[in-house]
This record gives structure tokens, sequence and C-alpha cells, in this order.
């Protein structure tokens, strides 16, 4: 009885051994600072890889519905947009028999997509696989299944991604520009590019029913006569122009031009010499925005995910409907005019992007997005931004986002590209898709 007593305890001792020397991992924690960087990535890729604006917003929702997706399914404060996106159908769900960290997941479908999204694909490999080896290190099962799941959902969003029709339009004609009609949009110095996604409005929208749903009304009848509102439009920029280029640095006008300008392609040629200077776009700016909203907010990782997530989508439908005006209505930019009839050695503040005039894409992102962001934040929240920064400017400071929506769309006429019409009711159409998303999306329970 003894020498068994004995064995057992033997055995015992050396199961006790065996367990006692698996490692003991602990878990991952992602931050939200982890989710920022990796939107921070993706922005930097753009800005190297010159994507246009309306492309660039189709970069931003997509990984960011991937994350939000993942996030969904483990935090039961948010709600799928499963069918409340018509076309989009319930992500792969995640296995009951393994650890999956969630938060780890929503990250990794994020940088996987955002990776197939861009051209330079090595800003985002070199970013993602510093984050693996780091985890790897700290729970290596934990990290294999959850980046396991988190890429089955990215295929899940790439494979929904690709029928947005976005493929097609890469293969259609090139805008035909009407050179018979002064009325019409004519290539604008120094590059003379073509009409930049005259193809946009068949991308396939997220809450619109359609990119027509928010066509607004249209602009003032084109008129050379001095007594026409378009005319009067016209002279407006023009004055506008001349008055604050006679104040030079001083000019705020000219301050808040150059703070909202975010294009990302601004041709400068000198001599014999041409170059340009890149910078972020104007969705990009929100998006900015809207870090460091979520940021003053000390929003968690779910509130920051689905934060970027509400905002992109507004700002990806709002780019479906401005574009789809822009290229119905065809109006010819200021520049064009004014080098005719008032000067023609004058130049804008701001070099005039290759596109049609109306509605002003400026001011119908920036409306949209101050709408989703003042439901998730709240009316009064005052915030520094600081998005330009990085591009030499000064940040400037907003008590809430319609004041900074309302800037964004003047800072147009300050930069002497857009008339007034297309800025006051490119902002209102902006509010509009903005109020839709709110109204339709019910992703908090």
């Amino acid at each position: 009885m003894m020498k068994l007593t004995q064995k057992f305890s033997l055995g015992f001792f050396f199961i006790l051994m065996i367990y006692s020397c698996k490692p003991n991992y602990d878990p991952i924690v992602v931050s939200t600072e982890d989710f920022h960087l990796s939107v921070d990535r993706v922005i930097d890729a753009m800005v190297h890889d010159i994507f246009s604006p309306p492309v660039a917003s189709r970069v931003f929702v997509y990984p960011n519905i991937a994350a939000y997706e993942i996030i969904a399914q483990n935090d039961s404060m948010y709600q799928s947009l499963e069918k409340q996106i018509e076309h989009l159908g319930a992500i792969p769900k995640a296995g009951k028999n393994k650890s999956i960290n969630h938060s780890l997941s929503a990250l990794i479908a994020h940088i996987d997509l955002s990776r197939q999204l861009i051209f330079s694909e090595d800003k985002i490999k070199g970013f993602r696989d510093s984050l693996y080896t780091k985890w790897e290190n700290i729970n290596p099962v934990e990290f294999e299944n959850s980046r396991e799941y988190g890429l089955q959902v990215s295929e899940f969003i790439a494979n929904w991604m690709n029928n947005d029709n976005y493929p097609q339009t890469r293969t259609m004609p090139k805008f035909r520009v009407d050179s018979e009609d002064e009325s019409r949009w004519q290539p604008t110095p120094p590059s003379y590019m073509d009409g930049l996604e005259p193809h946009w409005n068949k991308i396939r929208p997220f809450i619109l029913d359609s990119a027509a749903q928010f066509k607004p009304t249209p602009p003032p009848s084109f008129s050379m006569e001095k007594t026409s509102l378009f005319y009067k439009e016209l002279q407006e920029v023009y004055d506008i122009s001349e008055r604050i280029t006679k104040k030079g640095d001083e000019s705020e006008e000219i301050a808040i031009a150059q703070f909202w300008d975010c294009n990302p392609y601004v041709s400068i040629t000198r001599g014999h010499l041409m170059f340009a200077v890149k910078k972020i776009t104007p969705g990009a700016h929100w998006i900015g925005i809207t870090k460091i909203a979520s940021k003053k907010d000390n929003a968690n990782y779910s509130k920051t995910v689905f934060a970027y997530t509400k905002t992109s989508i507004a700002l990806a439908d709002a780019f479906i409907s401005c574009w789809d005006e822009k290229y119905r209505s065809n109006l010819v930019r200021p520049e064009t005019l004014i080098n005719t009839y008032f000067n023609d050695e004058w130049k804008p503040i701001l070099q005039t992007p290759p596109f049609p005039e109306y509605t002003s894409g400026h001011s119908v992102v920036s409306g949209a997005a101050s709408v989703v962001l003042t439901s998730i934040f709240g009316e009064n929240f005052d915030f520094i931004d600081n998005s330009e920064v990085p591009y030499g400017l000064k940040e400037r400071s907003y008590s809430t986002f319609s004041e900074a929506a309302d800037e964004a769309a003047i800072s147009r006429m300050y930069g002497g590209i857009h008339y007034r019409s297309a800025v006051e009711i490119g902002v209102e159409q902006g509010r509009k898709i903005g109020k839709l998303v709110v109204n339709q999306l019910n992703m908090i329970q």
C-alpha cells in the first residue's frame, strides 16, 4: 500500500512539473493608440502615393468597417452594420473554441485591408511586421488565433468591396472636354490635367439610395452679363482675391485657405523644373479631426473604431454625391473666366483642382463629417485642429465641428477656386448626407 502511494505521488509530481514548465503568457493588450497609428500609416502611404480625394475616401472606409464589424461581434454596446448597409452581409463568426482577442483581430483586419488598397505596401508591411513580432512574443497562441480571424474578416470585406464598381471605373473613358462652350469646365494651369474621376457616381454608395439622392439645385445660370447672379459671383471671387492678397502674410483669409487646401498634388513650376508638393486629402483632414476628437474624449478602443467608421462612411457617400453633381453641371472654374475676362495674369491663391466646379467637394464632405462627429462627441465639442502642422501650417481652434465645416467651405472662396453657391449649397448638401448616416445607422445598442 505504501509503495502504491509513493508511485502515485511520484507520478503526480512529474505531471505537475510538466505543466509548471509550460510558458505562462500574458494576454495581448491592444490600445487605441495602436489603432490611431494604423490610420496614420494609411494616411502617410496615401500622401506618398498621391491618391485623389474620392479614391482616398474608399481607402479609409473599408478597413474601418472591417475593424468595426469585429468589434461589434464582441462588444454588446455596438451593433453590426449587417443589412443596415443594404448590401453588406454577416462577417464570419469567431471560433468559440479559440482564444481570440477581438481588438487585436480588428486591428489586423484594418492593417491587412489597408495594405491591399494602397500602392506602397511596404509602408504598411513594415508597421505590421513590427507589431506582429511584438504580439507573437507576448502570446503566440492568442496572436495566431486572432490573426487568423482578422485575416478571415479582411478577406470577406475585400470580396464585398470588389463588387462596388471601382474596378470597372478604372477602364472607363476619360472625360471629354467641351471646348466650344465656355460655361463648361476646362483643364486649368499649370498641369492642365484631365478631369479627375468622372465616373465616381457609379461607385456603389453605402447609405445613399443612389448618387443623386441629394441632388442639389443647379448653379446660377451661366451668363457674362454684369447684372447676372453668375457674373456677380465670379466678380466676388476676383474681388476677394485682390483684397486679401494685398494684406499678404497678415491675411486671416489666406491662412484659412491654406489650412484647408488639402490638395494631394500641387504642381510647382520653377523655370524648366516641375515638381509636386504632396498633402493630405480633405477626407484625410476630417479623419485627422476624428482622431483629435477621440483622443480629447478619451474614447475607448471600441468607440474610437466606431467614430472612424461612421465618419468614413459619411465621407465616402459625400464624395459619391458631390462627384455626381460635378460632372452633371460641368461648370467652369473661376480661374478660366477671370483669365479670359478680367486679368490674364491672375492666379488663385490655391491651385485649382482638376475637376468641374459645382458643388465644392470640401464643402460637401466637411458638412457630412461635421454632422456625424457632432452626433458622436456632442454639439459644443471644442478642439484644436493640428492636422496640417506636418505640412508647415499652424493649428487652428474651433468651438464646434459645424464651425470647422463652415470655415472649410468658405476657404474655397478665399482660395479663389469656387463661387459662393458651390460652397454654401455644397455644405448643406453634405449636412443632408451626414443626417442620413446618423439617422439610418443604428450602431449603438
